[in-house]
């Protein structure tokens, strides 16, 4: 079974960063994404790195977040920058067992989840 390790959450200023980590127990061959959930809304894609590190980012994060893997560690991290009120969420690291050239944004796609971790952008 899939284990993971969430870290990098907390409060923040509007225009600050923050880099979530997520250390997966599973083989490295796993595709990793991060998904949030804010307050009263449905959970969303933020951004996945395929088995080959390829990433995907959902429009309102792009330019923004950077996602990337460091195989040897087996962590993935999203770095997230110019943090604004709307990035205010919990957000759930996910891993799925695949091959695909490309990473889905799809919570369905995902076997294995964990337990999430908050970021607070206020000023």
């Amino acid at each position: 079974q899939v284990q993971f390790v969430e870290s990098g959450g907390g409060l923040e200023q509007p225009g600050g960063s923050l880099r979530l980590s997520c250390a997966v127990s599973g083989p490295d061959y796993y595709t990793v994404a991060w998904f949030r959930q804010a307050p009263g809304k449905e959970r969303e894609g933020v951004s996945c790195i395929s088995h080959n590190d390829i990433p995907a980012y959902t429009n309102s994060v792009q330019g923004r977040f950077a996602i990337s893997r460091d195989h040897a560690r087996r962590t993935v991290y999203l770095q997230m920058n110019n943090l604004t009120l709307e990035d205010t969420a919990v957000y759930y690291c996910a891993a799925v067992s695949s091959f695909k050239l490309y990473c889905p944004l799809i919570a369905t796609e995902y076997d294995d989840w964990g337990q999430g971790i908050r970021v607070t952008v206020s000023a």
